[in-house]
This record gives structure tokens, sequence and C-alpha cells, in this order.
């Protein structure tokens, strides 16, 4: 499957929580039940913007010395403009501990401009109220008030992120609850499974908060056929 979603499309995935995202994709058998998703680490800075979705652009950065390799920004925002819109920065921080930040004001700028609507990074952040106008998200292991050294190490190639390995051009999705990446082969399906994850489950909470409540009819319903995909009929 190609790239090339819909902004209505992504607006259908968007408007589900990761939670609901991830059930969804479980219908599907396509991996594990333990993978696709980034590990507790990497949080949510600013859950208040809502859910984030788009396609990866991936870098690696270093902040602990002024020596080694260096690709240029310029060369970076190239490689940037080649991955769909929208876009999600993607960034593995190979200092640890983590020493300094990539991310503030101006680079939220920069990459807004750029097409992106937030970062993923296992480094740290920075400029947190002038970002949060800014209305670009961040999603990452720590905060800290310096850049340091920081600087790009190697550019559009697959990371390790909080436990997952993201591909430039995945589809990555980010909420209060964490971040996911979305198989791009079942992405328009997602939605649909998950409102028949969710048809199912209301029916069990709903008679939960009803004066009919019995432990009887909580098995029942509880025990009754679960979703799958594809759908029957």
């Amino acid at each position: 499957m190609s790239k090339d979603l819909s902004s209505e499309e992504l607006a259908g995935l968007r408007r589900w929580p990761t939670c609901a995202i991830s059930n969804a994709i479980e219908l599907f058998n396509i991996r594990p039940r333990n993978e696709g998703f980034m590990l507790p680490e990497i949080k949510c800075i600013f859950p208040e913007l809502g859910p984030m979705i788009g396609f990866a652009a991936t870098a690696v950065i270093s902040a602990d010395s002024p020596e080694g390799r260096r690709v240029p920004p310029p060369e970076w925002w190239e490689v940037v403009r080649k991955i769909p819109e929208p876009r999600v920065v993607v960034i593995h921080d190979l200092d640890r501990p983590v020493i300094g930040s990539f991310w503030g004001e101006v680079n939220a700028n920069i990459h807004k401009a750029l097409g992106c609507v937030g970062t993923v990074t296992d480094g740290s952040v920075r400029d947190l109220d002038e970002v949060r106008e800014a209305g670009f998200h961040f999603f990452a292991s720590c905060v800290t008030v310096s850049h340091a050294y920081v600087h790009l190490v190697e550019v559009g190639i697959p990371v390790k992120v909080g436990g997952l390995v993201v591909k430039p051009g995945d589809l990555i999705m980010g909420d209060q609850h964490g971040v996911i990446s979305i198989p791009l082969e079942i992405a328009r399906d997602v939605p649909k499974a998950a409102q028949m994850v969710e048809d199912w489950e209301r029916r069990v909470i709903n008679f939960c908060k009803s004066k009919e409540f019995t432990v009887d009819g909580l098995k029942a319903r509880f025990m009754s056929p679960r979703p799958t995909w594809p759908p029957a009929g």
C-alpha cells in the first residue's frame, strides 16, 4: 500500500485514541500484541494538544561532544521534505545520559514550517511554553535546559526509539497514552475495526452501569463472541 492516505482518512484515524487504535490493530493479527508501540519512557509533553499523526522522518543526534560526524541542517531539511505530509520527526539520541536538546522553540518552528506536526524522541526537549503555544507536539524521554553540542549524526535511516524500530515513512500516532505505529497496509481499515471493538465494549460497559446489572448478565455479554476481521457477513 502506498503512503497516499487522504487527509480525511488520516483525520478518521486521529479521531480515535491510541488505545482504541491498538485494540483495532489486534484484530488483523499482523503483529504480536506486545509489539508496535513505544515503551512508557516516551511521554506526551503536551496532552492538551490531542492526538498527533503523521509519517516518520528519522534522524540520530548527539549533544555530548562537538566532535564527530555532522549532517548539515539544510541536508536534513531536504530529507524531511521527501516524506509525505503530515510529518512526524522521530529522533534517536545517542547520549546516555541525555545531555542536550535538539528540540526547542527554533527547531519546533522550523519543522512546523516544513510540514511537521510534532516529534518523538528518546532524547530531551525544552522551551515548553513557547512550543506549546506554537501547537507543535513533543513526545520525549525528558526535559533539559541546554542544547549543549547537539548535532545531527545520521538522517533518513531506521531508528529505535522507546523500544520501537521506526523506518522513514512509517505512520506514527501519539496521544496522552503514548506512541504507536500503524501498519500502512491496514491503515484505511483501522477506524472501522476500532468501531467494531468499541461497539462490543460499549455493550459490556453500559450494562455494568445499568440498573439491570447482574453477574449472569455480565457473563453473557463478556463471553459473547468478540469482533474479528474481516467482519462477519
